[in-house]
């Protein structure tokens, strides 16, 4: 037997490393084949597509925002795996309510999500395995190649959007934001709060003071097109998630007076390497680097 804490500080305990999961986070998903655990799962949201030749025959549960409860109720697995921003609280207390451990995790660096999947591997009594032991080891030394490469250059003023319509970007205490700076690149609204209500984040009434913003989340800035051009980014991109964006859009973008559309820096990414924490977002380190160092 054995326990340890979720990233919202709960207590799990395992009589034994859990055999069968559920998966609500896509790259939960993808770090449990990673690991070589992925023959565990008896679920996934229609989101967890890769490793696509091995999801395929897994069984679906819903989406991350609207899990069918009532269906994983019946899987009866030994553990649910979801992450706080990913899945919605209502779903998640219907799924421990039924008397399913539910691990919850929240990682904002890329080095929480490295942190998480050693996690899982001992979650999933795998910890010690030659292989596990060599991805982990493999992670920690992309991280810190990464790190030292940070340091050498300058770093690039970078725009990432989330969303277009209405539209919406990160601020510095995200997990994208820290994927940008791994990469070589500074994100332009690091310091850029969401305000509320809607129209002060478009500044277009006072915003409310902390005291009563109280614990919403402010990570998610919605911002106006003027915003971008104040703060000059030299490469924009354009992720294709959580907001599929298009070449459309893209135009939008390299319309303005900005130096990212004057060096022709407004590009289609995607958006996993910046946002799919665990196994993918390591190797996902050297293709945001090679991103961004196009445009150097």
């Amino acid at each position: 037997m054995f326990s340890l804490l979720d990233d919202r500080g709960r207590e799990l305990v395992f009589a034994r490393p859990p055999r069968t999961i559920v998966s609500l986070v896509p790259s939960d998903t993808y770090s449990l084949f990673a690991l070589g655990t992925g023959d565990r799962l008896v679920g996934r949201t229609e989101y967890c597509f890769e490793p696509s030749e091995k999801v395929a025959a897994v069984a679906t549960v819903g989406g991350t925002k609207n899990a069918d409860v009532a269906k994983i109720i019946e899987l009866r697995p030994d553990l649910v795996l979801a992450n706080q921003e990913e899945n919605t609280k209502r779903d998640l207390e219907k799924i421990a309510q039924g008397g399913i451990a539910v691990y919850l995790s929240f990682p904002k660096r890329v080095a929480d999500g490295l942190a998480h999947l050693a996690k899982l591997a001992r979650i999933l009594g795998v910890q010690g395995d030659a292989a596990v032991r060599e991805t982990l080891k493999k992670g920690y030394e992309a991280l810190r190649e990464a790190e030292a490469m940070r340091s050498q250059k300058a770093p690039l003023r970078a725009f990432l959007p989330i969303w277009m319509d209405p539209l919406m970007t990160i601020d510095g205490h995200t997990f994208i934001s820290d994927a940008l700076d791994l990469a070589g690149a500074y994100n332009v609204f690091s310091d850029r709060p969401r305000r509320y209500p809607l129209a002060a984040d478009l500044g277009k009434a006072e915003p409310l003071p902390a005291e009563k913003v109280k614990d919403r989340d402010t990570r998610y800035p919605r911002i106006a097109i003027e915003e971008i051009v104040a703060r000059a980014p030299e490469i924009v991109l354009l992720p294709n998630e959580p907001h599929a964006f298009t070449e459309e859009d893209a135009e939008v973008f390299r319309a303005l007076p900005i130096p990212a559309a004057s060096s022709k820096a407004v590009v289609l990414v995607d958006g996993k390497d910046f946002s799919w924490y665990g196994a993918r977002a390591l190797e996902g380190l050297a293709t945001t680097r090679a991103v961004v160092d196009r445009f150097r």
